[in-house]
């Protein structure tokens, strides 16, 4: 089963949607503009049902097959929100936003899903029905999880939730995914220490809080390479050091530290919430200093179930003629929380040879569209097939 022709017809619509969605970025839950957009499209497609307002702003479509005999109800999600970052690409539709643009493919997702949205109302091919879920807020708002405490899950009877995200380096309209744990726990701490400042020529009278944070960075390593079973993915890292003085010749009264905790399992990322306080205390208190330490616990790890997974590659092989296993990849993903509510699947599409997401150069590749929307038709009219 290959690409669809009716997405090869669509690809200039669709692509200029994507491009518009590109000029106009929004972040986090501010995506006023696209979802209205959203909105507006899924009306005129015809879907069943439109409602704005699901997780402040995320749209949620209900597309009605031919028959219902199955009972069933699949959900498709996509992420509208764009990033915090300087676009430089020089596109003709570059971010008319200073300062905001869509460099993780967000608008891709959207627009596929459209597509997708376009010909399920077209057609009608299948015995059931369809729920599109276009969410905001995913790059560090949470948007999956307000939708999901606002009750969609619920409130249209979803039994499976299926998800997509580009990846650059990977051929264009090619397929990844994995079992199990996929994307990583994204977690964030801050820790501030505190001692006796002074003059920098006279350390004797002070509790230097540069030495104490510098021996602190270090020793957070230790979760990683002491504290966690070899065999388990974590990462660690501290990235900001700031000091409360900019001075050549001031020992600061404190100094905070930033950083993020990255783990694919329950078991490691509780051990690691544990031990970063601990080891932090301990420090400071060997120098005779204090340690303030906040943990903000982010989005879990993301887990695809394990038929649900099996049956999403076996939709990507038959679209695009095989499906590679992914790695497991440390970035977050608030899929997780959809996925944590129903079982379901997260799958990898290929971007081509692009600058990497996150990047002030980064374009989502058009030509990936027709495979993108092709699978989520396809995972309709596979799994709700009459």
């Amino acid at each position: 089963m290959p690409v669809k022709n009716r997405f090869a017809e669509l690809l200039p619509e669709i692509t200029e949607w994507r491009r518009d969605i590109h000029e106009n970025p929004e972040i986090l839950f501010e995506t006023h503009r696209t979802s209205a957009l959203v909105a507006e499209k899924l009306r005129a497609f015809g879907c069943d049902e439109v409602v704005e307002g699901i997780g402040r702003t995320g749209v949620v479509g209900v597309i009605k097959g031919k028959s219902d005999n199955s009972g069933k109800t699949i959900g498709l999600r996509a992420d509208m929100d764009a990033l915090p970052i300087l676009e430089a690409t020089g596109l003709d539709y570059a971010s008319k936003t200073p300062g905001a643009m869509h460099a993780c493919g967000h608008d891709g997702h959207t627009a596929m899903l459209l597509g997708a949205a376009k010909y399920l109302s077209e057609t009608r091919n299948f015995d059931g029905t369809v729920v599109v879920i276009f969410q905001p807020a995913e790059e560090g708002g949470g948007g999956g999880r307000e939708m999901c405490e606002d009750g969609m899950m619920d409130r249209w009877s979803i039994d499976e939730v299926y998800g997509m995200h580009n990846w650059p380096g990977k051929p264009v309209g090619s397929f990844a995914i994995r079992p199990g744990a996929f994307f990583a726990a994204t977690d964030q701490f801050e820790i501030t220490v505190k001692g006796k400042g002074g003059h920098a020529a006279k350390p004797q009278e002070t509790i230097d809080t540069t030495v104490m944070a510098s021996h602190l960075v270090l020793a957070l390593q230790t979760i990683v390479s002491r504290n966690a079973d070899p065999v388990h993915n974590m990462v660690v890292s501290v990235t900001s050091f700031e000091t409360e003085s900019k001075a050549f010749n001031v020992i600061p009264e404190t100094v905070t530290l930033k950083g993020t905790v990255r783990t694919m399992s329950k078991e490691m990322r509780d051990m690691a919430e544990k031990r970063l306080p601990e080891i932090a205390a301990g420090v400071a208190t060997t120098f005779g200093g204090t340690a303030d330490v906040t943990y903000f616990k982010g989005y879990p790890v993301m887990v695809n179930h394990e038929e649900q997974t099996e049956f999403a590659a076996s939709v990507a092989t038959k679209v695009s003629g095989a499906c590679e296993e992914a790695p497991l990849v440390m970035g977050g993903e608030d899929f997780a929380f959809m996925l944590e509510e129903r079982p379901g699947a997260y799958i990898l599409v290929g971007n081509g040879d692009t600058a990497s997401v996150h990047h002030p150069e980064y374009n989502f590749n058009d030509e990936a569209i027709p495979a993108g929307c092709s699978w989520w038709a396809e995972i309709v009219e596979q799994r709700l097939a009459g």
